[in-house]
């Protein structure tokens, strides 16, 4: 059942729309749990817990309410701690440190995300966990300007090509290193390093991409042409998030639009940025 869920989140463009089935589930193995018993029944049912806490916490941080996401992503790794499967549990530890990344709380995000990576030494070897807590460091350590350590981090996650087999499971799990091209150009965006930036970015939409994926590169590269001062470069990216926006109603992809428009404020003499910065600004109050 947790599997299916995942999977019709994933392929779902209004992700809030699979929460009711979620947090029905949830209402059931709560009280399952409340009679399990024996100690393994019940680290069974942690597991599962674990499992769809996770899955709620993704839907309320793609709905852009990330106090519920924060106490999902708690509980998820409560119940992953107590059923001792410490990969869920470095995974749970992770998205936590999502929501401090997101809310620009980089350094209490980089404890959060060395806890994450010793549970998840203490995982499955043959899985990607760790190699996904090393791609989020990677991002945490570039916000705060370190580009030694994002690079070393980086370096970390790209170990993931060298595992074989079944290294993700799909559903709380699923970096497997295709992902890569996106978050290095996520890093040097922040680093302010735009020539390994667009050679990063140019590589991750040559792969085929979610619409949330896509938005995530666009965003960036338009960020990157506000950077560098090039018009074009904005006009072009900002208008391609924008469009991809209507195909979906994500809280994520808002905030990326949002974001944009600040940093467009010191080129607002400009008459183009000027028409585009009213252009995101009239869409978001369409969709508020």
């Amino acid at each position: 059942m947790n599997s299916h869920l995942w999977q019709a989140f994933g392929l779902s463009t209004a992700k809030h729309a699979v929460y009711p089935v979620v947090r029905n589930q949830l209402a059931e193995l709560t009280g399952s749990m409340k009679r399990a018993t024996s100690g393994r029944e019940y680290r069974k049912l942690c597991s599962a817990a674990g499992n769809l806490f996770q899955l709620a916490g993704e839907i309320h941080f793609d709905s852009d309410r990330y106090s519920e996401a924060a106490h999902s992503y708690t509980l998820a790794a409560s119940a992953s701690k107590e059923a001792r499967e410490y990969d869920l549990w470095a995974c749970a530890l992770t998205r936590q440190a999502f929501i401090g990344l997101y809310d620009r709380e980089y350094s209490a995000t980089v404890p959060l995300l060395e806890s994450a990576a010793h549970v998840a030494q203490r995982g499955d070897g043959q899985l990607s966990t760790r190699y996904w807590v090393s791609a989020v460091q990677a991002e945490a350590f570039a916000k705060l300007g370190n580009y030694d350590a994002c690079r070393r981090a980086l370096d970390k996650a790209g170990e993931v090509r060298a595992l074989s087999g079944a290294v993700h499971n799909g559903g709380w799990l699923r970096f497997d290193g295709s992902r890569l091209a996106e978050e290095r150009g996520t890093c040097f965006v922040a680093l302010d390093r735009a020539d390994l930036a667009e050679a990063a970015l140019t590589d991750a939409l040559k792969q085929p991409l979610s619409a949330r994926r896509r938005v995530g590169v666009l965003a960036d590269l338009a960020t990157l042409g506000i950077q560098q001062r090039d018009v074009d470069m904005i006009l072009e990216n900002a208008r391609a998030v924008i469009e991809l926006s209507r195909q979906t109603k994500s809280g994520y992809v808002g905030r990326r639009l949002q974001s944009i428009r600040m940093r467009l404020t010191p080129l607002l003499a400009d008459l183009r940025i000027s028409q585009l910065s009213e252009e995101i600004a009239t869409f978001e109050r369409k969709v508020t």
